[in-house]
């Protein structure tokens, strides 16, 4: 604190770091000529220095007492202050690093709950095996809104499938999937959904999510004419599943989800009279982090998982 308050009172614009390396090792030697020594400098150099931080502080810092020099009171006080001000600084410029197998970090993602699903299972084991200190907390997609640059200093990570671009961010593409319907084994007209009157006829469970006004597919399949019959709406893609599974609903969702919980929910897939293309999901990192070695981590050891799949 008290070294805080001396380099405020200093003019921080005329400040020279340097004047505090030379008081540094003056302080440490009470002597100019050990100093010199200690920083490779020339005795005049060291002996400007020393006038200069004495106008600096208005304080002799050194001063003779008998054959050699002494520090004063003040200077005395400022030896342990400045000497860990001048490590923070130094910290400032040196690579933190991040090593894995021995780090606890924790970090925070934010996604929709079918990229838990799909990826989670995978980057858990990874990040076990790899780090098994870091703790991983995932918080639900929140919608599109959300992402700021406020919101991307407390997060590490976003996965979305919104292809925007947003400030305070970087992207990158994670994985592509393409939507297909979902029906419980056993369904009455699975087999036939895949035919316009049969998708139709049918009762659809949508999935509206977090700032969303409508099923993702929705749109899609207006343009194209399409007027399904929806039963039950709600928040996640996961919950459609499990209504799915218990009823004769049909859901409209991820491929990708429908093979991954197909064993679990005994699930078919079936595939849907109209094709809506190809859907992309990515990763959303914030600007800040571009060079954090803990978020490249953790943003390469995602992209291997979801480009994996």
């Amino acid at each position: 604190m008290l070294m805080m308050v001396y380099i405020h009172r200093m003019n921080l614009a005329k400040l020279d770091l340097n004047l505090l390396v030379a008081l540094d090792a003056l302080l440490a030697e009470a002597s100019v000529g050990r100093a010199a020594l200690r920083l490779n400098l020339s005795q005049p150099a060291v002996s400007h220095a020393l006038r200069r931080l004495r106008e600096a502080t208005g304080d002799p810092l050194l001063v003779r007492v008998g054959p050699r020099m002494a520090l004063t009171p003040r200077a005395e006080a400022l030896r342990a202050p400045l000497a860990q001000a001048l490590d923070q600084v130094r910290g400032l410029f040196q690579d933190q690093g991040f090593d894995p197998a021995t780090s606890a970090r924790g970090f925070r993602l934010m996604m929709p709950d079918l990229c838990v699903d799909l990826l989670m299972p995978a980057v858990l084991d990874q990040v076990a095996a790899a780090a098994p200190g870091v703790r991983l907390d995932v918080v639900p997609w929140r919608g599109p809104a959300v992402l700021t640059p406020d919101f991307a200093r407390t997060v590490d990570l976003v996965i979305a499938w919104t292809g925007e671009a947003y400030p305070g961010f970087h992207r990158q593409s994670l994985y592509t999937d393409r939507d297909a319907l979902a029906v419980r084994r056993g369904h009455p007209d699975g087999a036939r959904l895949s035919d316009l009157s049969a998708f139709n006829a049918a009762r659809h469970v949508a999935v509206v999510g977090a700032g969303e006004r409508d099923d993702a597919i929705e749109p899609f399949l207006r343009q194209n004419g399409i007027e399904r019959r929806i039963a039950l709406a709600v928040p996640s893609y996961l919950q459609a599943l499990r209504m799915t599974a218990r009823s004769d609903l049909v859901a409209f969702v991820p491929g990708r989800l429908i093979a991954a919980l197909a064993g679990p929910l005994d699930l078919l897939r079936v595939e849907p009279p109209i094709d809506p293309g190809e859907d992309q999901q990515y990763l959303f990192y914030p600007v800040e982090a571009r060079m954090d070695p803990g978020s490249i981590w953790l943003r390469e050891l995602v992209l291997r998982v979801g480009r994996g799949l």
